[in-house]
């Protein structure tokens, strides 16, 4: 005999908590904070959002006393590279050119599998630890990320990155990928296609990755403008901007998510804007302050509704994968781009950070809300620190006074992956100690070779 659902015991119940929702899950209403609230989850699933004293006599699997904290909907990193957390710090304070030929593309030569289930799984550790559950990655060897997703109880979007110089053998490399792992790890996992970037992948080889795209319903990952110094250098080359290279090959007629942008000329917005797929950009603002670039121009994005994500970029630019901080980063560096203090709000900063992320990495009807129907990936923060309080606007603390350190629990699919600060599926000490082992080998750059050579144009 079978259990009615309403009898049976939900798998989580959350207590005590204030409740960040919004008005409309799917981005166009406002945010708003919900006082002493309960939440229950089943099957992965939010299954209401609620009072204490409805689910009082509720029976549970497991029962969390939230009381002091805040849920949230947890924390999207749209754009990253997760291996290289093993280059954390090794090419400080030079410009792109140097950071990529001298150090970064010569060490990726030396990378092998284990290298980057390793670098991997340090990365998923420290990103549940900041409050984390999606990340979208664009890397080498993803199956061996897919690996340490599937380990450490993450969601992901993961794409095999490819350039042209690899042959056509590195765009059906990405595409068999991406066809394999689709849905994999209990549908945490789903996948993109990856080319490069416009500088790296020519002309034909986007075209195909969009009918590619098109044919078999899949998110392309790329990165394109990242800098004003890549722009000017394609018009000058070609006689028109990366993001028009992506026109001509069709990726702006599928569903496209773009990292950094920053590059963006006024007339590549009347271009998006033309856009028939669903575009979004990835912005990770302490990577541009360190190499001297502009800021991506959400303000200008919002105007033709195009969706703009968080995102950290790879731990060897941005030195940490910490979502939390890009927040409050990008609340600071738009009012200075814009030199406006109204923008970008603190309630804005909230919605890049959940359901415009969420959108921008092709999960916005499953993730980035807390609402009855999603699957219950959150977290919990502790407001209660000195540096929280008072609490006069929820809002404005969350982005300004919090830290990723303030998270106490992460949840996906209704799993506890760390609870008040312990993580509960992976062993760092266990990944450090092998990591630093390789680490000799992995970063030794005497061989004079590269895995390519940055040309912008």
């Amino acid at each position: 005999m079978t259990t009615a659902p309403e009898s049976r015991p939900a798998d989580l119940v959350i207590t005590g908590c204030t409740t960040l929702t919004h008005d409309d899950p799917h981005g166009a209403g406002g945010i708003g904070f919900v006082e002493d609230s309960a939440i229950v989850v089943r099957e992965g699933v939010i299954e209401s959002i609620t009072t204490p004293e409805a689910v009082a006599g509720l029976p549970a699997v497991e029962r969390v006393d939230a009381r002091g904290q805040l849920a949230m909907p947890g924390l999207i990193n749209c754009h990253t590279h997760t291996p290289m957390v093993a280059f954390r710090g090794i090419a400080e304070d030079v410009p792109i050119e140097e950071w990529f030929n001298d150090w970064i593309w010569p060490i990726e030569v030396n990378l092998t599998d284990r290298d980057v289930e390793l670098g991997a799984l340090l990365a998923c550790a420290e990103m549940i630890r900041g409050g984390v559950t999606t990340f979208a990655d664009h890397y080498f060897s993803m199956d061996a990320i897919a690996a340490a997703t599937e380990a450490s109880g993450l969601r992901a979007n993961l794409g095999w990155g490819f350039f042209s110089s690899e042959g056509a053998a590195g765009r059906e490399r990405s595409l068999d990928f991406a066809l394999r792992l689709r849905d994999a790890a209990d549908g945490r996992i789903t996948t993109s296609l990856a080319p490069h970037a416009p500088y790296t992948v020519n002309d034909d080889d986007l075209a195909a990755t969009a009918e590619l795209a098109r044919e078999h319903g899949l998110l392309v990952h790329i990165h394109a403008a990242e800098n004003g110094d890549q722009t000017a250098a394609s018009v000058a080359a070609h006689g028109h901007t990366p993001i028009e290279a992506l026109r001509r090959a069709g990726l702006l007629d599928v569903d496209l998510l773009v990292a950094h942008g920053t590059g963006l000329t006024d007339d590549d917005f009347v271009v998006l804007g033309r856009g028939t797929g669903h575009i979004a950009f990835a912005t990770a603002p302490k990577g541009y302050l360190k190499f001297g670039w502009d800021m991506t121009p959400m303000r200008a994005l919002a105007s033709i509704g195009v969706p703009v994500g968080l995102a950290t970029d790879g731990a060897a630019s941005n030195n940490t994968l910490d979502v939390w901080e890009s927040m409050t980063l990008t609340g600071l560096t738009q009012k200075s781009a814009e030199r406006d203090p109204g923008w970008l709000t603190a309630r804005q900063a909230l919605d890049h950070a959940t359901t415009q992320s969420a959108r921008a990495v092709g999960l916005g009807d499953r993730i980035g809300a807390l609402a009855p129907g999603r699957r219950a990936d959150l977290i919990l923060v502790d407001l209660t620190g000195p540096h929280t309080q008072p609490i006069h606007d929820h809002a404005a603390t969350l982005v300004f006074s919090a830290r990723s350190a303030d998270v106490l629990t992460t949840i996906v699919d209704g799993r506890i992956l760390m609870r008040d600060r312990k993580l509960l599926t992976l062993d760092v000490p266990r990944i450090v100690e092998e990591m630093t082992t390789r680490l000799p080998a992995l970063t030794d750059r005497g061989h004079g070779r590269r895995v390519q050579d940055y040309d912008p144009a």
